[in-house]
């Protein structure tokens, strides 16, 4: 991509145990170009994750120190624990002309929206209740108690997927992927951002 245009920023929400994670995992894997924003988090890291690759896991007073210094370009409590992204990261990718995803929760979409109306919005929904829960108690990550608060959370989390650009039901995987990846193909042929990629090449067509 060029980089005297600005990349697009795109955002991926879900409930616990949709596949969010794993879909935006492969998704990067086909679309290496995209560049994955790291989420700052007050939450305790899951066996097997890394500082720095999977988030920046830090302290509930330091989460409190960076949003006082404005750091984040949104931030949001989530299941009893803060998330935020970086302001200046995001900004500085978008600016070398990357396309960026954000891994967030609707209030983190919402929040950006107002401050960047050109972002994407992706929800990704379970293909059932009883398969959201499957999914939930075969991670073996969380206690019983999570489980249940993100079961319950699920509920008010799904009332916001209405307010995406799109929607994907993660029922067959390679399905909901290559759905993801024709969101993120169709974006990038958009008029606009066509015409300022090729504005030499129109010029000559034009002659």
């Amino acid at each position: 991509m060029s980089t005297d245009q600005d990349g697009t920023l795109f955002m991926v929400a879900a409930p616990s145990g949709a596949g969010k994670s794993t879909l935006v995992n492969a998704l990067l894997e086909r679309e290496p170009s995209i560049a994955l924003s790291i989420s700052h988090t007050t939450r305790p890291p899951r066996t097997g994750e890394e500082y720095g690759r999977h988030y920046y896991f830090v302290e509930r007073a330091e989460f409190e120190r960076e949003v006082a210094g404005g750091i984040f370009f949104e931030h949001a409590q989530v299941h009893g624990n803060f998330y935020g992204t970086s302001r200046k990261t995001v900004q500085d990718l978008l600016r070398q002309g990357r396309d960026v995803l954000l891994e967030i929760d609707w209030q983190g979409v919402a929040q950006i929206r107002k401050a960047k109306p050109d972002c994407v919005s992706v929800f990704i929904l379970p293909p059932s209740r009883a398969e959201l829960e499957r999914r939930l108690r075969r991670r073996g990550s969380d206690s019983v108690e999570v489980i249940e608060r993100r079961l319950h959370n699920s509920r008010g989390e799904i009332a916001h997927a209405h307010e995406f650009d799109y929607i994907i039901v993660n029922d067959r995987f390679e399905d909901a992927l290559d759905g993801l990846q024709a969101i993120v193909r169709a974006v990038r042929q958009r008029s606009g951002l066509q015409c300022l990629r090729h504005e030499a090449l129109i010029r000559e067509l034009l002659a």
